[in-house]
Formats: C-alpha cells, structure tokens, sequence
C-alpha cells in the first residue's frame, strides 16, 4: 500500500511539472514562428491549467474508470471555486473589472448547468459528450474571433487579456522549446496512466469508489497549479488574471475533461455522481455568480468574507463525502 501511495504522490508532482514543462515548449515554440502572444495566452496557456485533468480523464476513460475521469472534473471545479478561489480572497480581496472575466461567469453557470442536466439521468453518453467537446472547439473559436476583432477595432483594454499576455513565459530557443515540449508530450501520459492505477489500486483496498478519489486527492492535486498561480497573482496584483484562471478552468473542465468521459466510455455513471456532486458543483457555481454579482455596477469585489464563504462550502463538501463513506 505504502508503494502505491508513493506512486500516486509521485506521478501527481510529475504530471503537473510536465504540463508545465509542455505549456512552456509550447507556447515558446508558438512565439519563435511567429504566433501572437495574446493568442498564446488565450489558447496554448489557458488549456495548459487543464492539461492534467485532461490527460487523467483520457487515461481514466481508456481503462474503463470514467468515474474518476468524471469525479476529476467535478471535484476540480468545486475545488477551484470553494478551496483555491476561497483561499485567494481570504488573502486578498478581489477587484475585478475585466469585460471578459464577466461575461465568462454567467457563461460557466450555463455550461455547468448543461453538465448538471447531462449527468442527471446517472448516464453519460457519446453524443452527450461530443457536444461538450464541440462546445470547447466553439469556445475557443469565439474567444479569439471577439478579442482579434476588439484588437483591430481598438487597442486591447481587458485587463485580464493584458495581465494574461505579461505573464506568458520568456521564450527560449527552437530547439530548447521542442526538447521541452516532447518531454511534456511523453511524460503527461506516462504519468497519468501511473497515477490512474494507483488510484484505482488505492481506492479498492480501502473500499472507496474510484468517484470518490477522483473528487478528492486527484481533484485536489491538480488544483495546486491554480492555487499557485492564483497567489502569484495577487502578489503582482493581477486580480482579474487570479479570477479569469480559475473561470478559465472551470470552463475547460467541463467541455475538454468531462465531455472526454461520454465520448471515449459512455454508458452509466455512479449515482452519487448524479444526486450528490454534481448538483454540489452547480450549487457552488450559483453561489460565486451570486457573490460576483451582489454589486450592480462598477467593479465587483470578493471580499474576505466572502471567500470565507466559499472556503466554508469546500469544508463542506470534504465532511459530506467522507461522512457518507463511513456509512
């Protein structure tokens, strides 16, 4: 037990430095021929945050566990919103004013809500999936399509797109790049499909489903990305960057990890998945849209108190699951 426990902490570590690494042989890549950073940051930067929960919902699906692909993606949404967002606030409060970062909070409520109907008959099914997925392509698409067209209109003043483009890593040489970006192309699979059997391994011997460990180490583990960097950002004092990662991710978790789930292994799902997690997930949505939006006009601001709040519904959520696995 020990050894896999040791697996799992590892492989953990090694696919989020390696989604790191890739994101960073990526984009330095992208930049050296020639591709625009706003575009890099929108596209290459942005899905990297999710690249974890995307390569485990791939490796979970293709060895018949799509529960933990989708306890992946749900438990990363609570986990972003109600632990990494609440700690973000606690330590800093949030003034956000970019036009982008609003629209896309009504927007991840819709798509969870989408999701939340998906899941409730306890069956995920292909063409359920695939429409997630094409969901994620039309993001993507109009994303770029409304900001190049702001940008030929008029110069870019969305604070959270510019705060995006100063963070893109320094751009190292071709070759350096393509080195980078194969040894994340290698290991992110490698790592996931380590991290997938312990979990499965693990979850057995307690007598845990593999929902249930998809929702909490898992979930949590390739959340840590998103704390980090929502720190950074306070620290440089980028609150909209800190929000727009987090929305941003929610975003990708749903309609690029879940939809993974219905479109490589449709078929029924976990009931608690569909009465208790993901109602819990559209539950702390609905609640972060209420908190953003108790201000009518100007900026909106995430209080201490407020994060306070979301931090409370992550306790919550850790003390409802592990409560019903004693019973």
């Amino acid at each position: 037990m020990f050894v896999q426990i040791l697996i799992l902490l590892v492989s953990l570590v090694t696919l989020v430095w390696s989604a790191d690494k890739f994101v960073f042989g990526a984009s330095s890549l992208a930049r050296n021929v020639g591709i625009s950073p706003m575009i890099i940051g929108l596209t290459i930067v942005a899905m990297g945050s999710s690249a974890p929960e995307m390569m485990i919902a791939a490796t979970a699906s293709l060895n018949d566990n799509p529960n933990t692909a989708i306890g992946n993606a749900i438990g990363s949404n609570i986990t972003n919103i109600a632990l990494v967002l609440g700690i973000t606030a606690l330590l800093h409060p949030l003034s956000v004013s970019s036009s982008t970062v609003k629209r896309e909070i009504p927007l991840i409520l819709a798509i969870t809500a989408l999701a939340y109907w998906m899941l409730a008959d306890h069956n995920f099914s292909f063409t359920e999936g695939l429409v997630l997925l094409t969901g994620f392509f039309v993001y993507i698409f109009t994303l770029l399509f409304i900001t190049l067209k702001r940008a030929k209109e008029h110069k870019i003043d969305d604070a959270m797109i510019i705060e995006a483009e100063l963070e893109l890593p320094e751009a190292v040489s071709t070759p350096s790049a393509v080195l980078w970006l194969v040894i994340g192309i290698i290991l992110l699979p490698l790592s996931a499909s380590y991290l997938v059997d312990a979990s499965v391994f693990i979850a057995k011997a307690f007598g845990i489903s593999d929902l249930v460990i998809g929702l909490t180490v898992i979930a949590i583990g390739t959340s840590l990305p998103e704390l980090a960097a929502s720190i950074m950002s306070i620290v440089k004092k980028e609150d909209d960057l800190a929000l727009g990662n987090i929305i941003g991710s929610n975003i990708f978790n749903i309609l690029a990890v879940l939809s993974l789930a219905g479109v490589i292994a449709p078929g029924e799902i976990d009931q608690d998945a569909s009465v208790r997690d993901a109602p819990y997930m559209l539950g702390v949505t609905f609640l972060l849209f209420i908190l953003c939006f108790s201000r009518r006009f100007g900026n909106f601001r995430i209080t201490r108190f407020k994060g306070l709040l979301l931090l409370l519904t992550f306790i919550a959520y850790q003390l409802l699951l592990f409560s019903q696995l004693k019973n």
